[in-house]
Order: structure tokens, then sequence, then C-alpha cells
């Protein structure tokens, strides 16, 4: 089987896989969107405010996955993709700067600046490859999908607010459906996903990059929602509780990544290069660590008293999210089931209704915090066993 060369614009074998200056650059600007996410979710917490900021958070994933993509499968030091990874980040900033009014009166601007973006980039991929024709097909084939999306996302530009989720739930759902299948087009079939040229080591820090960005988000939110909250006794205790979540989410994620990852077996790094699995349960991840920082800003606001029930499920929501996001995370990786992390989503979701009625937003907050605690504290307990048992020598 012979192929085509690699035309310059792409990487080349032997060349750095860890993330450029630039990717970890283009990554700050996701800060700002998750913080506009999670203040929108925070003036609008309700189940269609949630609906909301799901489908505009698939969309920014959405573009942060390709732009991953992008610098993975493509030489990042190359001016013409530095060039177009700035233009992204430009148009990512557009975006978050409509996020909180997409659904009302700037509805076109984060339209806008979205299909700018895929513009932008498959006018520079597609010539880019022409020497290189699986190449080239698979980035038209992005480009034929996002054709098919334009409809409804434009639509929805021209809709009241019912009829604009609804649209744009079903065009956020085929751009992300469509990848998983390849992009099928006519004439062109669809891409194989196993033959794709992911680098498992470069995808692995580009996910934990982003996951580290999140973090970030939450410790912002925190500190600000501390700083204009008159250092009262409850915004102060919620604060430390809230810092305390983000280094118990941070220990989860990275004590886990570093016993599955390194060192890496051939069949994981195949896994990892899957490259769509493992970035839809890192989305599951981040969207568990926007929803905590959604819930920390407010219970800065109100710490004690009886809550509604919508600040509890999300207080309480944030961290299950999390954890199903790592348990699928996981489940890609090693084949395997994390039942610590299951056995602790079911007991924070049997949480939620005795929280309601029985506990202040803080207590449900430091319930939330204790079960991550007792996971982490368990698994590191159990590898701690694991390896003890595996040096000691058989008779």
């Amino acid at each position: 089987m012979t192929s085509a060369p690699l035309p310059r614009i792409l990487r080349r074998r032997g060349e750095p896989e860890y993330p450029t200056f630039l990717e970890l650059f283009f990554d700050l600007v996701y800060i700002f969107m998750f913080s506009r996410l999670a203040a929108s979710l925070a003036e609008d917490l309700t189940v269609r405010g949630a609906a909301q900021s799901a489908v505009l958070l698939l969309a920014a994933w959405w573009v942060w996955v390709l732009t991953a993509w992008l610098t993975d499968l493509f030489n990042p030091r190359l001016p013409i993709i530095q060039a177009t990874t700035l233009l992204v980040m430009l148009g990512t900033l557009l975006m978050a700067i409509a996020t909180p009014y997409a659904f009302g009166r700037y509805g076109w601007l984060f339209v806008a600046a979205y299909f700018a973006i895929h513009l932008v980039r498959d006018a520079v991929l597609i010539p880019g490859t022409r020497v290189n024709r699986p190449i080239q097909a698979r980035s038209i084939r992005v480009f034929f999908w996002f054709g098919v999306t334009v409809t409804p996302w434009v639509a929805g530009v021209f809709a009241d607010e019912t009829a604009r989720l609804a649209l744009w739930s079903l065009a956020v759902a085929v751009d992300l459906g469509s990848a998983r299948v390849g992009w099928p087009t006519p004439r062109l079939g669809r891409t194989e996903l196993a033959s794709q040229i992911f680098t498992g080591v470069h995808l692995s820090e580009r996910h934990r990059a982003i996951f580290i960005v999140a973090l970030g988000e939450l410790i912002l939110s925190t500190g600000t929602g501390l700083a204009g909250s008159g250092f009262t006794a409850g915004a102060v205790a919620t604060s430390a509780v809230a810092f305390v979540s983000a280094v118990l989410l941070f220990q989860l994620y990275f004590q886990r990544v570093q016993r599955i990852l390194a060192p890496p077996s051939v069949a994981t790094v195949e896994r990892v290069r899957s490259g769509t699995s493992t970035s839809y349960s890192h989305l599951v991840m981040v969207a568990g660590v926007v929803l905590v920082s959604t819930s920390t800003s407010l219970v800065i606001d109100r710490p004690f008293g009886r809550a509604p029930v919508e600040l509890m499920v999300a207080t309480l929501g944030g961290p299950v999210l999390f954890l199903l996001g790592s348990v699928l995370f996981d489940a890609v990786v090693t084949g395997r089931t994390l039942w610590s992390r299951v056995l602790a989503i079911v007991v924070l979701c049997a949480l939620v209704a005795p929280a309601t009625l029985l506990f202040p937003p803080l207590a449900a907050l430091i319930l939330a915090n204790l079960v991550l605690l007792v996971t982490l504290v368990g698994e590191g307990l159990a590898a701690r066993r694991r390896l003890v048992g595996a040096a000691v020598p058989s008779r």
C-alpha cells in the first residue's frame, strides 16, 4: 500500500509531540468562555437555562476539539497554522462575549463567529493538503457537514427562544455526531477514525491542559465571588470549601491519569489516539467543573438557609458529572469500569433529596467534598495495596 507524500503543512514523524506555547496561549480564551457559561447558568438556573448552557458549551467545545486536532495533525510551528490558530482564538473570544446573550439579541454574533472559525480553518486546510488526497478528503468531509448544519444554526438566529434551542440542539448534535461516525460524505465516503494521524501524547497533553483551564475558571469565580462578598463568614467558608473542591478535582483527575497513562502500553496509546472518545469524555468532566463553578458562585451569595432544589442539584450534580466523565475516560483508555467512582456517583445522587430538605447550601458543598475525598483516599489505598502485592514475590 502506497501513500501520497506528506505535504509540508503536516506534522512529520519525530517532531515534538508536546503542545507548543501558542496552543497553551490559545487555551487561555477558554477561561473567559467557561466563566461566561458559568455566570449565565447562575443567572438562569433552570432546566431551560441548563439546556441552553449545554448547547453553547458543546459548540465551544467543538471549536476547541477541532483546534486541538488541527495542531495534532498539522505542523503547529508553521506561520500559516499559527495564524489560523490565532484567528480561531479571536473567533472563540467573540463567541464567549456573545454567550450570555446568545439566546437573546446576540445570537447572530455567536453563530457568525462559530462559522467564521470553521470557514477560516477549512480555507487553509483544504488547499494546503491538495497533494495528500486522504487528508484533504477528511477536511472536505468536515466542511461538508458544517454546510449541513449551517441551516439550523442560522435559522435559530431568526427564531424565538424555544425554537432556537431546538434548532441549535439539533445542529450541535449533528456537528459532534457526524465526527463520531467519520463524517460520511457523498462520493468521498467516510473517515476511518482508527486511521487518523492522531498523536496519543499530544492529544493527551491537550486534554490535560483544557482540564487545568476549567479548574482555573473555578478558582477565578471563587476569588471573584469572595472579593465581592464583603468577606462575610459564610462567604469566606464557602470560598475555602470551593478551593478544596478544586484541589480534590485536580487530584482525582491527575492521579488517575498518571496511573493509566504512565507508562502507556501500546493498547492504551491506540485508545487515546481515537480522539473523539477521549475528547467527549473530557467534555463531560469539564462540564462538571463548570457546574461546580456555577453552584459555588451561588452558594457564596447564599451559604445558609433553605436552598432551592435546583441549587442543590447543581451543587451535587457538578461532582457527579466530573466523576461520570472520568468513568467514561477510564473505560475508553483501559476498557474497564472504575467502580469506585460509580459508587461515588450513586452516593452523590442519593444525597440530593435529603440535602434539599435538611442541609443549607454550604453543607451540601461540604458533603460533596467528603464524597470526593473518600473516593480519592480509597483509590490511593487500593493502588498502594496493588503495588505492595506486586512487589511481594510469590512462593
